[in-house]
């Protein structure tokens, strides 16, 4: 399979480059995610995602042993969970996810949920910035993460995180995280950004639009995600579907489809409310 073209990149606050689009990991196993993530690399991936909570960092790192791309091409990222939440642990988790990926630095850390119930989030991201500052990272962030956990983390800790990776589609379109990213210079990352069971590809104004533009409906969700200014990291295992995910750069929807799309919209309700989930 041809090699698609790379995907633009955003400039985030901290001043890495960082691909527009990327391949999210979650739930492959290490033999899956070796598969996928080496097809995904040869097809023109750069940003790949992934967490110590899907147990596949070591998979992750053995596609990006064995890639004929140089390192400071890719752009990895991880993620700590609630029982890091602290200035030093954070600083542990990523010794421990660095030797899983087989890499001496980690391009994007994310603090995976806030689990405010803990309350340890904002000692946590202050391990951020120290990774951040003594090189060992790229960029900071945070996932799945409030305007009022985010605005904490700033107030108290004075550094603005680079990524809130949130769960977002179009039935879940999250206006208000979204224009409190804006507002900060935060980078908003799409995680499930094709729903979750198919269903939203399914729905008539999303196929109409496909069928208009002679595209597959998971492209135009994705150009959806592209046009709102938002990075989405598709998961999937089969090569096919990883260069259609890829290609969505070189068509454009115009507004009226726009304006259909943001009709899905349930509200924030539909989203996992990470006030009471996280781990």
């Amino acid at each position: 399979m041809t090699a698609a073209a790379l995907a633009p990149t955003v400039e985030l606050v901290h001043g890495a480059q960082m691909p527009r689009l990327g391949l999210g990991t979650s739930p492959l196993d290490d033999a899956d995610a070796e598969a996928a993530v080496a097809s995904a690399i040869d097809l023109g991936y750069r940003l790949i995602d992934t967490a110590h909570a899907y147990g596949n960092e070591t998979g992750v790192g053995r596609a990006l042993a064995a890639s004929d791309v140089a390192r400071e091409e890719l752009f990895v990222t991880s993620k700590l969970n609630a029982e890091w939440h602290g200035f030093q642990e954070a600083q542990d988790a990523f010794a421990m996810s660095a030797e899983k990926l087989g890499v001496d630095y980690i391009d994007l850390f994310l603090i995976h949920w806030p689990n405010p119930r803990q309350d340890r989030y904002v000692d946590a991201f202050r391990g951020l910035v120290e990774l951040l500052r003594t090189g060992r990272v790229r960029a900071i962030g945070l996932s799945n993460f409030k305007p009022e956990h985010l605005q904490r983390v700033i107030d108290e800790t004075g550094a603005v995180p680079d990524v809130n990776q949130i769960e977002l589609d179009p039935t879940i379109a999250r206006e208000e995280s979204r224009g409190y990213h804006r507002r900060h210079d935060i980078v908003t990352e799409s995680w499930s950004p094709l729903g979750n069971g198919g269903e939203l590809l399914q729905l008539p104004p999303i196929a109409e639009i496909a069928e208009r533009h002679g595209r597959t409906t998971a492209q135009i969700v994705l150009r959806w995600h592209v046009q709102i200014g938002a990075v989405p990291i598709p998961k999937s295992a089969n090569p096919a579907r990883q260069a259609e995910n890829l290609a969505v750069f070189d068509f454009e929807l115009d507004q009226a489809e726009m304006d259909a799309i943001a009709e899905l919209d349930r509200g924030e309700s539909a989203a996992t409310d990470s006030n009471s989930f996280g781990h």
